[in-house]
């Protein structure tokens, strides 16, 4: 059994791996490179990696285009088909398979969703001001790029918390689109205070305050484009203006059981009053 220091060599080591498939999403990698990078032998590589990252490289690549993909479809300035390309594709047929495991949806739905959210008046999300006490995460703070965000949701979820898990949460403080202010932690809300032996785990204080709470339906993919347009069209005309606490996603169902489509998260922006109550 590897030590909690062996371990987080382990997990630097494969965090310098997976900063490279991200810098790098289009090239075909050698397992022998990418062993020598993370100084690991090549014979127990892959073994190695997924233990740690919970996946294979090659499924760790696939997340990445396909990020990367959800990118140049919420831009709209592409084609399905020059998407598909963009991103290692041979075929918009392939593409599309993948792009619907992995998002839930067709690549024409999806840009079919984001268009009606971003342009349809009808179709503005719908927002409900609420107040929240204040809370206690137990959570890990992403480490790497956006795309890998599940890896971390993943590890938090591998640790013996279920028990006590009165909610699965995620945190974002920030804008993922300016990485030196940007942090995320996979986080859950426990009946009881908890020390599990995972160095990395620590505590967060949620303030009590103001938030804009909508329920998205649909694959978590949608989530950054929707939370978007919340801030873009919602917010200026609401009267608040966003407050400095982290927008929460509580997620009220789990893609283990529930089909992309049937998914439910509660996205909460913080607010305060625009005019300084």
């Amino acid at each position: 059994m590897k030590t909690p220091r062996a371990e987080q060599i382990y997990r630097q080591r494969v965090a310098r791996i997976v900063a490279f498939l991200v810098a790098h999403p289009l090239v075909e990698h050698r397992l022998e490179d990418l062993a020598a990078m993370a100084h690991f032998s090549p014979y127990h590589f892959h073994r190695i990696y997924r233990s740690v990252a919970g996946e294979t490289v090659s499924a760790t690549v696939r997340r990445i285009r396909l990020a990367l993909a959800t990118r140049l479809l919420e831009q709209g300035s592409h084609s399905i088909t020059q998407v598909a390309m963009e991103v290692g594709y041979e075929s918009p047929q392939s593409f599309t398979r993948a792009f619907g495991q992995f998002a839930g949806q067709s690549p024409s739905d999806f840009q079919a969703q984001l268009h009606r959210v971003g342009y349809d008046a009808d179709a503005m999300p719908q927002v409900e001001v609420i107040e929240r006490a204040a809370q206690r995460l137990v959570a890990l703070c992403h480490q790497g790029p956006v795309s890998t965000i599940p890896h971390t949701h993943r590890r938090l979820r591998q640790l013996p918390l279920a028990p006590m898990v009165s909610a699965w949460m995620g945190a974002c403080y920030g804008d993922p689109d300016e990485p030196p202010d940007f942090r995320y932690y996979a986080a859950a809300a426990l009946t009881s205070d908890v020390n599990p032996a995972e160095p990395a785990l620590e505590y967060i204080e949620i303030p009590a305050g103001r938030y804009a709470r909508h329920c998205l339906h649909g694959p978590y993919t949608n989530i950054s484009a929707t939370v978007s347009t919340i801030f873009k069209r919602w917010l200026p005309a609401s009267g608040y203006e966003a407050d400095d606490r982290p927008v929460l996603e509580h997620y009220l169902n789990s893609p283990h059981d529930t089909a992309g489509d049937a998914l439910r998260t509660d996205l909460l922006i913080p607010i305060r009053s625009a005019y300084r109550e």
